[in-house]
Protein backbone atom coordinates (compact mmCIF):
# COMPACT_ATOMS: atom_id res chain seq x y z
CA UNK A 1 0.00 0.00 0.00
CA UNK A 2 1.62 3.75 -0.97
CA UNK A 3 1.57 6.08 1.49
CA UNK A 4 -1.20 8.34 -0.67
CA UNK A 5 -3.47 5.18 0.03
CA UNK A 6 -2.87 4.71 3.58
CA UNK A 7 -3.20 8.50 4.58
CA UNK A 8 -6.56 8.27 2.44
CA UNK A 9 -7.97 5.48 3.75
CA UNK A 10 -7.02 7.37 7.88
CA UNK A 11 -8.40 10.32 6.54
CA UNK A 12 -11.66 8.48 5.49
CA UNK A 13 -11.55 6.65 9.29
CA UNK A 14 -10.69 10.07 10.91
CA UNK A 15 -13.85 11.50 8.86
CA UNK A 16 -16.52 8.44 9.89
CA UNK A 17 -15.62 8.40 13.43
CA UNK A 18 -16.12 12.31 13.69
CA UNK A 19 -19.59 12.04 11.85
CA UNK A 20 -20.37 9.29 14.35
CA UNK A 21 -19.16 11.32 17.61
CA UNK A 22 -21.16 14.00 16.21
CA UNK A 23 -24.33 12.27 15.69
CA UNK A 24 -23.67 10.61 19.34
CA UNK A 25 -23.61 14.29 20.75
CA UNK A 26 -26.54 14.93 18.96
CA UNK A 27 -28.70 11.82 20.44
CA UNK A 28 -27.81 12.54 23.87
CA UNK A 29 -28.39 16.84 23.44
CA UNK A 30 -31.49 15.32 21.95
CA UNK A 31 -32.21 12.68 25.09
CA UNK A 32 -31.22 16.13 27.60
CA UNK A 33 -33.90 18.13 25.71
CA UNK A 34 -36.71 15.95 26.18
CA UNK A 35 -35.44 15.39 29.58
CA UNK A 36 -35.36 19.04 30.55
CA UNK A 37 -39.18 19.25 28.35
CA UNK A 38 -40.19 16.44 30.86
CA UNK A 39 -39.19 18.31 33.98
CA UNK A 40 -40.66 21.48 32.51
CA UNK A 41 -44.35 19.88 32.65
CA UNK A 42 -44.00 18.73 35.80
CA UNK A 43 -43.01 21.80 37.10
CA UNK A 44 -45.78 24.03 35.86
CA UNK A 45 -48.17 21.28 36.39
CA UNK A 46 -47.00 21.15 40.04
CA UNK A 47 -46.89 25.16 39.82
CA UNK A 48 -50.51 24.95 38.66
CA UNK A 49 -51.74 22.94 41.50
CA UNK A 50 -49.89 24.76 43.74
CA UNK A 51 -52.35 27.93 42.49
CA UNK A 52 -55.48 25.98 42.80
CA UNK A 53 -55.12 24.41 46.56
CA UNK A 54 -53.16 28.06 47.49
CA UNK A 55 -56.42 29.87 46.28
CA UNK A 56 -58.96 27.22 47.67
CA UNK A 57 -57.16 26.73 50.60
CA UNK A 58 -56.43 30.68 51.11
CA UNK A 59 -60.01 31.66 50.91
CA UNK A 60 -61.72 28.88 52.59
CA UNK A 61 -59.88 27.77 55.61
CA UNK A 62 -62.09 30.49 57.47
CA UNK A 63 -65.19 28.58 56.97
CA UNK A 64 -64.04 26.06 59.40
CA UNK A 65 -64.30 28.88 62.60
CA UNK A 66 -67.57 31.15 62.86
CA UNK A 67 -67.95 34.36 65.25
CA UNK A 68 -70.26 33.87 68.18
CA UNK A 69 -71.66 36.05 70.77
CA UNK A 70 -72.21 35.29 74.65
CA UNK A 71 -75.12 36.59 75.92
CA UNK A 72 -77.42 35.62 78.76
CA UNK A 73 -80.93 34.94 77.32
CA UNK A 74 -83.58 34.83 80.08
CA UNK A 75 -86.34 32.10 78.65
CA UNK A 76 -89.15 34.19 79.50
CA UNK A 77 -92.28 31.96 80.12
CA UNK A 78 -94.40 34.97 79.38
CA UNK A 79 -92.94 34.50 75.45
CA UNK A 80 -92.44 30.66 75.20
CA UNK A 81 -95.24 29.53 77.44
CA UNK A 82 -97.37 32.12 78.07
CA UNK A 83 -100.32 29.80 78.79
CA UNK A 84 -98.21 28.03 81.66
CA UNK A 85 -98.72 24.72 80.07
CA UNK A 86 -95.44 23.38 81.28
CA UNK A 87 -94.08 23.25 77.73
CA UNK A 88 -97.16 20.50 76.66
CA UNK A 89 -98.23 22.97 74.08
CA UNK A 90 -95.53 22.43 71.12
CA UNK A 91 -97.34 24.46 69.12
CA UNK A 92 -96.79 27.52 71.28
CA UNK A 93 -92.96 26.48 71.52
CA UNK A 94 -92.66 26.29 68.19
CA UNK A 95 -94.09 29.61 67.50
CA UNK A 96 -92.79 31.35 70.15
CA UNK A 97 -91.01 34.94 69.30
CA UNK A 98 -87.42 33.73 70.18
CA UNK A 99 -85.88 36.89 68.12
CA UNK A 100 -87.23 39.02 70.70
CA UNK A 101 -85.07 37.17 73.58
CA UNK A 102 -81.75 37.52 71.83
CA UNK A 103 -82.38 41.02 70.93
CA UNK A 104 -83.32 41.93 74.87
CA UNK A 105 -80.21 39.80 76.09
CA UNK A 106 -78.34 41.72 73.24
CA UNK A 107 -79.84 45.45 74.44
CA UNK A 108 -78.76 44.17 78.00
CA UNK A 109 -75.43 43.51 77.10
CA UNK A 110 -74.83 46.47 75.13
CA UNK A 111 -76.02 48.95 78.19
CA UNK A 112 -78.56 50.42 74.80
CA UNK A 113 -81.72 52.42 75.91
CA UNK A 114 -84.56 49.98 74.97
CA UNK A 115 -86.57 53.35 73.35
CA UNK A 116 -83.35 53.54 70.87
CA UNK A 117 -84.89 51.97 67.84
CA UNK A 118 -82.20 52.13 65.41
CA UNK A 119 -79.81 51.36 68.07
CA UNK A 120 -81.39 48.22 69.20
CA UNK A 121 -81.82 47.17 65.25
CA UNK A 122 -77.84 47.94 64.68
CA UNK A 123 -77.65 46.19 68.08
CA UNK A 124 -79.99 43.21 66.55
CA UNK A 125 -77.98 43.39 63.23
CA UNK A 126 -75.00 41.92 65.38
CA UNK A 127 -76.81 38.17 65.59
CA UNK A 128 -77.64 35.73 62.81
CA UNK A 129 -81.28 35.70 61.94
CA UNK A 130 -80.87 31.36 62.71
CA UNK A 131 -81.01 32.19 66.61
CA UNK A 132 -84.78 31.23 66.73
CA UNK A 133 -83.88 27.95 65.53
CA UNK A 134 -81.10 27.95 67.85
CA UNK A 135 -83.16 29.19 71.11
CA UNK A 136 -86.24 26.81 70.12
CA UNK A 137 -83.78 23.51 70.11
CA UNK A 138 -82.60 24.44 73.35
CA UNK A 139 -86.14 24.88 74.42
CA UNK A 140 -87.51 21.38 73.38
CA UNK A 141 -84.29 19.89 74.32
CA UNK A 142 -84.25 21.07 77.75
CA UNK A 143 -87.82 22.13 79.18
CA UNK A 144 -86.62 23.23 82.37
CA UNK A 145 -84.76 25.87 81.00
CA UNK A 146 -88.15 27.83 80.90
CA UNK A 147 -88.13 30.70 83.28
CA UNK A 148 -83.97 30.64 83.43
CA UNK A 149 -81.26 32.64 82.23
CA UNK A 150 -78.71 30.86 80.62
CA UNK A 151 -75.56 32.15 78.90
CA UNK A 152 -75.37 31.58 75.10
CA UNK A 153 -73.43 31.46 72.71
CA UNK A 154 -75.60 33.09 69.50
CA UNK A 155 -73.79 32.87 65.66
CA UNK A 156 -72.73 36.30 64.74
CA UNK A 157 -74.69 38.02 61.86
CA UNK A 158 -72.46 36.93 58.16
CA UNK A 159 -71.41 41.03 58.49
CA UNK A 160 -69.83 40.59 61.79
CA UNK A 161 -68.04 37.37 61.00
CA UNK A 162 -66.87 38.62 57.52
CA UNK A 163 -65.98 41.74 58.82
CA UNK A 164 -63.16 39.96 61.80
CA UNK A 165 -61.88 37.81 59.24
CA UNK A 166 -60.79 40.63 57.44
CA UNK A 167 -63.13 39.91 54.14
CA UNK A 168 -64.53 44.10 54.20
CA UNK A 169 -62.06 46.98 54.30
CA UNK A 170 -63.36 48.98 57.68
CA UNK A 171 -60.80 51.87 56.51
CA UNK A 172 -63.40 52.76 53.77
CA UNK A 173 -66.19 55.31 54.87
CA UNK A 174 -69.30 54.12 56.98
CA UNK A 175 -71.59 54.33 53.63
CA UNK A 176 -70.03 52.04 51.56
CA UNK A 177 -69.55 48.95 54.32
CA UNK A 178 -72.37 47.25 55.71
CA UNK A 179 -70.37 47.60 59.63
CA UNK A 180 -70.89 51.18 61.08
CA UNK A 181 -68.73 52.74 62.94
CA UNK A 182 -71.59 52.58 65.90
CA UNK A 183 -71.16 48.32 65.28
CA UNK A 184 -67.69 48.54 65.25
CA UNK A 185 -67.65 50.32 68.79
CA UNK A 186 -70.25 47.18 70.20
CA UNK A 187 -67.58 44.78 68.64
CA UNK A 188 -64.83 46.49 70.23
CA UNK A 189 -66.80 46.79 73.22
CA UNK A 190 -67.55 42.62 73.17
CA UNK A 191 -64.13 41.28 72.48
CA UNK A 192 -62.48 43.44 75.49
CA UNK A 193 -65.38 42.21 77.78
CA UNK A 194 -64.59 38.33 76.72
CA UNK A 195 -68.24 37.86 74.97
CA UNK A 196 -66.57 37.48 71.36
CA UNK A 197 -65.01 34.78 69.75
CA UNK A 198 -64.37 33.07 66.53
CA UNK A 199 -64.85 28.96 67.56
CA UNK A 200 -64.70 26.16 65.24
CA UNK A 201 -67.72 25.97 63.01
CA UNK A 202 -68.99 22.65 63.76
CA UNK A 203 -72.05 23.80 61.80
CA UNK A 204 -70.58 23.56 58.83
CA UNK A 205 -70.72 19.64 59.02
CA UNK A 206 -74.14 19.59 60.68
CA UNK A 207 -76.18 22.25 59.46
CA UNK A 208 -78.20 22.21 56.01
CA UNK A 209 -79.10 24.30 53.40
CA UNK A 210 -79.69 27.82 53.99
CA UNK A 211 -79.96 31.33 53.00
CA UNK A 212 -77.84 32.86 55.68
CA UNK A 213 -74.33 32.05 55.21
CA UNK A 214 -73.71 31.52 59.14
CA UNK A 215 -76.15 28.68 59.55
CA UNK A 216 -75.21 27.04 56.48
CA UNK A 217 -73.41 23.71 56.41
CA UNK A 218 -73.03 20.57 54.13
CA UNK A 219 -74.35 18.35 56.65
CA UNK A 220 -77.62 17.32 54.65
CA UNK A 221 -75.47 17.21 51.75
CA UNK A 222 -72.68 14.96 52.97
CA UNK A 223 -75.96 12.60 53.94
CA UNK A 224 -77.22 12.64 50.36
CA UNK A 225 -73.86 11.74 48.44
CA UNK A 226 -73.30 8.28 50.89
CA UNK A 227 -76.63 7.62 50.05
CA UNK A 228 -75.47 7.78 46.77
CA UNK A 229 -72.20 6.03 46.93
CA UNK A 230 -73.89 3.31 48.50
CA UNK A 231 -76.38 2.53 46.08
CA UNK A 232 -73.62 3.00 43.33
CA UNK A 233 -71.03 0.78 45.36
CA UNK A 234 -74.10 -1.92 45.72
CA UNK A 235 -75.08 -2.16 41.95
CA UNK A 236 -72.03 -0.99 40.17
CA UNK A 237 -69.48 -3.80 42.11
CA UNK A 238 -71.66 -6.55 41.67
CA UNK A 239 -72.66 -5.74 37.92
CA UNK A 240 -69.45 -4.77 36.91
CA UNK A 241 -67.12 -7.75 38.05
CA UNK A 242 -70.13 -10.37 36.74
CA UNK A 243 -69.99 -8.56 33.45
CA UNK A 244 -66.25 -8.59 33.27
CA UNK A 245 -65.82 -12.04 34.31
CA UNK A 246 -68.15 -13.63 31.86
CA UNK A 247 -66.12 -11.07 28.88
CA UNK A 248 -62.69 -12.06 30.07
CA UNK A 249 -63.22 -15.75 31.25
CA UNK A 250 -66.89 -17.19 29.12
CA UNK A 251 -67.20 -15.30 26.40
CA UNK A 252 -66.54 -16.44 22.71
CA UNK A 253 -64.34 -14.09 20.90
CA UNK A 254 -66.13 -13.32 17.75
CA UNK A 255 -68.13 -9.95 16.75
CA UNK A 256 -70.64 -9.56 18.68
CA UNK A 257 -68.34 -9.20 22.12
CA UNK A 258 -65.86 -7.34 20.17
CA UNK A 259 -68.65 -4.46 19.55
CA UNK A 260 -69.55 -5.05 23.51
CA UNK A 261 -66.08 -3.93 24.11
CA UNK A 262 -66.15 -1.11 22.30
CA UNK A 263 -69.31 0.17 23.31
CA UNK A 264 -67.82 -0.34 27.02
CA UNK A 265 -64.76 1.65 26.23
CA UNK A 266 -66.72 4.27 24.35
CA UNK A 267 -68.82 4.78 27.80
CA UNK A 268 -66.25 5.67 29.44
CA UNK A 269 -65.77 8.46 27.53
CA UNK A 270 -69.06 9.79 27.59
CA UNK A 271 -69.31 13.25 28.93
CA UNK A 272 -71.40 12.47 32.54
CA UNK A 273 -74.11 15.41 31.45
CA UNK A 274 -75.36 12.25 29.01
CA UNK A 275 -75.91 9.86 31.75
CA UNK A 276 -78.03 13.12 33.59
CA UNK A 277 -80.24 13.15 30.13
CA UNK A 278 -80.59 9.31 30.61
CA UNK A 279 -81.66 9.46 34.17
CA UNK A 280 -83.99 12.17 33.23
CA UNK A 281 -85.31 9.95 30.33
CA UNK A 282 -86.00 6.95 31.99
CA UNK A 283 -85.46 7.18 35.74
CA UNK A 284 -88.06 10.08 36.41
CA UNK A 285 -89.99 10.57 32.96
CA UNK A 286 -90.45 6.60 31.94
CA UNK A 287 -89.93 4.59 36.02
CA UNK A 288 -91.62 7.85 37.55
CA UNK A 289 -89.27 7.96 40.56
CA UNK A 290 -88.63 11.35 42.87
CA UNK A 291 -87.01 14.45 41.34
CA UNK A 292 -84.01 15.54 43.80
CA UNK A 293 -84.17 11.56 45.42
CA UNK A 294 -81.01 10.11 46.53
CA UNK A 295 -81.89 7.34 44.45
CA UNK A 296 -82.23 8.70 41.39
CA UNK A 297 -78.60 10.15 41.71
CA UNK A 298 -77.33 6.83 42.98
CA UNK A 299 -78.69 4.98 39.96
CA UNK A 300 -76.97 7.47 37.21
CA UNK A 301 -73.87 7.35 38.93
CA UNK A 302 -74.05 3.87 38.90
CA UNK A 303 -74.55 3.76 34.86
CA UNK A 304 -71.69 6.24 34.54
CA UNK A 305 -69.12 4.39 37.01
CA UNK A 306 -69.90 1.03 35.70
CA UNK A 307 -67.69 1.19 32.84
CA UNK A 308 -64.61 2.12 34.68
CA UNK A 309 -65.32 -0.56 37.06
CA UNK A 310 -65.63 -2.89 34.03
CA UNK A 311 -62.22 -1.75 32.91
CA UNK A 312 -60.77 -2.20 36.02
CA UNK A 313 -61.39 -5.26 36.69
CA UNK A 314 -61.00 -6.77 33.55
CA UNK A 315 -57.02 -5.66 33.38
CA UNK A 316 -56.81 -7.21 36.93
CA UNK A 317 -58.15 -10.50 35.72
CA UNK A 318 -55.76 -10.58 32.54
CA UNK A 319 -52.92 -9.22 34.71
CA UNK A 320 -53.87 -12.76 36.81
CA UNK A 321 -51.01 -15.19 35.26
CA UNK A 322 -52.30 -18.06 32.45
CA UNK A 323 -50.15 -20.65 34.60
CA UNK A 324 -53.04 -20.12 37.42
CA UNK A 325 -55.78 -20.88 35.15
CA UNK A 326 -54.47 -24.00 33.45
CA UNK A 327 -53.01 -25.13 37.58
CA UNK A 328 -56.15 -24.76 38.27
CA UNK A 329 -58.17 -26.78 35.62
CA UNK A 330 -55.40 -29.37 35.92
CA UNK A 331 -56.03 -30.46 39.06
CA UNK A 332 -59.50 -31.18 38.61
CA UNK A 333 -61.29 -27.74 39.22
CA UNK A 334 -64.39 -26.88 36.79
CA UNK A 335 -64.21 -23.71 34.95
CA UNK A 336 -66.75 -21.79 38.11
CA UNK A 337 -63.85 -23.29 40.26
CA UNK A 338 -61.22 -22.05 38.54
CA UNK A 339 -62.47 -18.37 38.21
CA UNK A 340 -64.01 -17.81 42.03
CA UNK A 341 -61.49 -19.81 43.76
CA UNK A 342 -58.38 -18.90 41.90
CA UNK A 343 -58.33 -15.96 39.26
CA UNK A 344 -60.63 -13.68 41.08
CA UNK A 345 -59.13 -14.08 44.89
CA UNK A 346 -55.80 -12.98 43.16
CA UNK A 347 -57.53 -10.15 40.78
CA UNK A 348 -59.31 -8.60 43.88
CA UNK A 349 -56.82 -5.62 44.56
CA UNK A 350 -56.49 -4.29 41.34
CA UNK A 351 -61.01 -4.91 41.19
CA UNK A 352 -61.25 -2.77 44.62
CA UNK A 353 -58.68 -0.28 43.49
CA UNK A 354 -60.82 0.30 40.17
CA UNK A 355 -64.30 0.66 42.22
CA UNK A 356 -62.74 3.46 44.71
CA UNK A 357 -61.19 5.19 41.59
CA UNK A 358 -64.51 5.21 39.87
CA UNK A 359 -66.67 5.31 43.61
CA UNK A 360 -64.44 9.06 43.78
CA UNK A 361 -65.13 9.92 39.98
CA UNK A 362 -68.88 9.53 40.83
CA UNK A 363 -68.50 11.74 44.08
CA UNK A 364 -66.90 14.27 42.16
CA UNK A 365 -69.54 14.68 39.74
CA UNK A 366 -72.36 17.40 39.24
CA UNK A 367 -73.92 17.87 35.90
CA UNK A 368 -75.49 14.82 36.12
CA UNK A 369 -76.75 15.15 39.42
CA UNK A 370 -78.18 19.23 37.91
CA UNK A 371 -80.30 17.29 35.46
CA UNK A 372 -82.20 15.25 37.64
CA UNK A 373 -83.47 18.22 39.88
CA UNK A 374 -80.49 17.51 43.18
CA UNK A 375 -80.53 21.60 42.86
CA UNK A 376 -83.20 21.20 45.15
CA UNK A 377 -83.11 23.75 48.35
CA UNK A 378 -82.45 20.88 50.82
CA UNK A 379 -82.53 21.82 55.02
CA UNK A 380 -83.80 18.66 56.38
CA UNK A 381 -81.52 15.19 56.57
CA UNK A 382 -83.42 12.82 54.17
CA UNK A 383 -84.62 9.77 55.86
CA UNK A 384 -84.60 7.30 53.37
CA UNK A 385 -82.98 7.75 49.51
CA UNK A 386 -86.53 8.40 47.88
CA UNK A 387 -86.29 11.51 49.65
CA UNK A 388 -85.39 14.81 48.72
CA UNK A 389 -81.33 15.31 49.11
CA UNK A 390 -78.35 16.61 47.78
CA UNK A 391 -74.86 16.46 47.27
CA UNK A 392 -71.88 17.58 47.82
CA UNK A 393 -70.62 19.08 44.60
CA UNK A 394 -74.14 20.52 44.09
CA UNK A 395 -74.52 22.11 47.55
CA UNK A 396 -70.53 23.81 46.49
CA UNK A 397 -71.88 24.71 43.30
CA UNK A 398 -75.26 25.93 44.85
CA UNK A 399 -72.95 28.82 47.00
CA UNK A 400 -70.95 29.47 43.53
CA UNK A 401 -73.84 31.34 42.74
CA UNK A 402 -74.64 33.15 45.98
CA UNK A 403 -74.24 36.99 46.36
CA UNK A 404 -73.57 37.27 49.73
CA UNK A 405 -69.30 37.38 50.43
CA UNK A 406 -69.96 35.07 53.29
CA UNK A 407 -70.71 31.81 50.76
CA UNK A 408 -67.33 32.43 48.75
CA UNK A 409 -65.55 31.65 52.19
CA UNK A 410 -68.06 28.81 52.40
CA UNK A 411 -67.71 27.77 49.22
CA UNK A 412 -64.18 26.84 48.93
CA UNK A 413 -64.32 25.08 52.44
CA UNK A 414 -67.20 22.62 51.22
CA UNK A 415 -64.34 22.40 48.03
CA UNK A 416 -61.94 21.39 51.12
CA UNK A 417 -63.70 18.95 52.48
CA UNK A 418 -64.97 17.31 49.32
CA UNK A 419 -60.94 17.30 48.18
CA UNK A 420 -60.44 15.67 51.57
CA UNK A 421 -62.84 12.71 51.07
CA UNK A 422 -61.56 12.45 47.42
CA UNK A 423 -58.04 12.12 48.96
CA UNK A 424 -58.58 9.70 51.48
CA UNK A 425 -60.54 7.30 48.69
CA UNK A 426 -57.69 7.81 46.82
CA UNK A 427 -55.16 6.87 49.11
CA UNK A 428 -57.24 3.82 50.40
CA UNK A 429 -57.32 2.88 46.57
CA UNK A 430 -53.10 3.21 46.46
CA UNK A 431 -52.62 1.42 50.15
CA UNK A 432 -55.13 -1.39 49.11
CA UNK A 433 -52.93 -1.79 45.69
CA UNK A 434 -49.68 -1.98 47.92
CA UNK A 435 -51.00 -4.13 50.28
CA UNK A 436 -52.41 -7.06 48.34
CA UNK A 437 -50.80 -6.87 44.93
CA UNK A 438 -48.74 -9.68 43.64
CA UNK A 439 -45.92 -9.38 41.34
CA UNK A 440 -45.66 -12.24 38.88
Amino acid sequence: MTDATANDAARSASSSGGRRDIGIKRRYAAERRFKAYGILAIVIGVLFLIALLWSVVSKGYTAFWQTEIRVPITFSQEIIDPDATGGKDQTALMMANYPTLARDAMVSVLGIDPDNRKAVREANALISNGVRVQLRNMVLNDLSIIGQTEEVWLYASSELDSALKGQYDLDVAESRRPISDQQLAWIDQLQEEGRLEQRFNFGLFTFGASSRAETAGVGVAIIGSLYMMGIVLVLSLPIGVAASIYLEEFAPKNKFTDLIEVNINNLAAVPSIVFGLLGLAVFINWFGLPRSAALVGGLVLTLMTLPTIIIATRAALRAVPPSIRDAALGIGASRMQMVFQHVLPLAMPGILTGTIIGLAQALGETAPLLLIGMVAFVADYPSSPLDPSTALPVQIYMWANEAERAFVERTSGAIIILLMFLAIMNIAAVLLRRRFERRW
